[in-house]
């Protein structure tokens, strides 16, 4: 472990010992993610050879569980429709972009 993440770990510790999570707990939602984007990926995979043509470069949100999804040319208008379609209720969606690669966007 190198100095700074050690500082990193010793302030979180004074700031609020309480809410430290276990790496079991951090693994276990890393893994619970890592699958959902897998099986988003795999519906996205699917369908996107017959959305891209129309609304190409458009967001897409899918839900894993029911197959069902939201399409929209910005990110903030499928985050609206996420909330009018799902309201205050936990969802886990997965998000994507209707092109070539499926990314958002670039680091």
């Amino acid at each position: 472990m190198t100095q700074l993440s050690q500082k990193r770990k010793a302030l979180r510790s004074r700031i609020s010992p309480e809410r430290i999570t276990p790496p079991e707990e951090l693994a276990r939602r890393e893994a619970e993610r890592t699958e959902l984007r897998l099986r988003g990926q795999k519906i996205f995979e699917r369908i996107r050879p017959e959305l891209i043509g129309e609304y190409y470069n458009w967001f897409i949100a899918i839900d894993p569980d029911s197959e069902e999804y939201l399409i929209d040319p910005k990110l903030l208008g499928i985050v609206k429709k996420i909330k009018e379609q799902y309201g205050d209720k936990s969802v886990m969606l997965t998000t994507f972009r209707l092109n070539e690669t499926g990314t958002c966007g670039s680091i």
